[in-house]
């Protein structure tokens, strides 16, 4: 039983954890629409970034895929922010 749940607790966590980090995505969205970042935080968006780049170290120090995966896309979307900031502040 313990088994079971873990596995499917696991996949549950590859859901949540592309999908909370969608956020960063729907903020690049806008900065590139619009082009225009003036109302976004670069100290705000940079710390998100060093947080979970360091998640995805921590995550691949352990091998633990989900927080590999989760991170990744996350350390991506962060990243796809900062560039926003930096070309259309």
């Amino acid at each position: 039983m313990r088994d079971k749940f873990r596995y499917h607790y696991e996949k549950y966590m590859y859901v949540i954890g592309i999908v909370g980090q969608l956020v960063f995505y729907s903020q690049a969205f806008t900065i590139f629409y619009n082009k225009s970042a003036v109302d976004v935080s670069l100290l705000g968006f940079f710390m998100g970034f060093v947080s979970v780049s360091s998640w995805l170290f921590y995550g691949i120090l352990l091998k633990n895929r989900p927080l590999i995966i989760a991170n990744t896309v996350a350390t991506i979307g962060a990243a796809l922010v900062l560039l926003g900031i930096f070309l259309y502040a």
